[in-house]
């Protein structure tokens, strides 16, 4: 019980950036590039080894917005999903370009976390309307990193 509280208790970073970027973006229904991602792309300041996390970040953030756009289907339930499994996935992503390209060991640990915790989301959320799990994927390794294969 006490692993549940301690977990329940803890803030979902991934959820929290997205509530501050749907906040950036005046709550109007319509996507804005989001604001840390552009600003440090477009600065002077902006490292050479940031631009491939960048470009991977906005990808990821622009295909969740364009997957999170749903038509209605009359299911509050199945549409809940529809909506909320880009959602998910869009985590997914961004929290995988941070473990190829971040540096920082505890970043790293909430990324791999945010990637667990979410992917099991994905999964029950999508049996719980009656629908087939996703496809099972390989794991992503780190950028230069090369994979052991056997």
């Amino acid at each position: 019980m006490e692993s549940f509280r301690r977990r329940s208790m803890r803030p979902s970073w991934a959820l929290l950036g997205i509530a501050c970027w749907i906040g950036a973006a005046g709550c109007t229904g319509k996507a804005k590039a989001a604001p840390a991602a552009t600003e440090a792309a477009g600065s002077a300041s902006a490292r050479g080894d940031e631009a491939p996390f960048l470009a991977e970040n906005d990808a990821a953030m622009n295909k969740m917005m364009a997957d999170m756009a749903v038509a209605p289907t009359g299911d509050v339930d199945r549409d809940f999903v529809a909506m909320m499994v880009p959602h998910h996935q869009g985590a997914i992503d961004m929290a995988r370009a941070v473990l190829r390209y971040g540096h920082n060991e505890q970043v790293r640990r909430i990324a791999q976390e945010i990637v667990v915790e979410q992917m099991q989301e994905i999964a029950a959320m999508t049996l719980a309307v009656g629908q087939p799990l996703p496809p099972s994927i390989p794991a992503p390794t780190r950028a230069g990193v090369p994979e052991v294969t056997k």
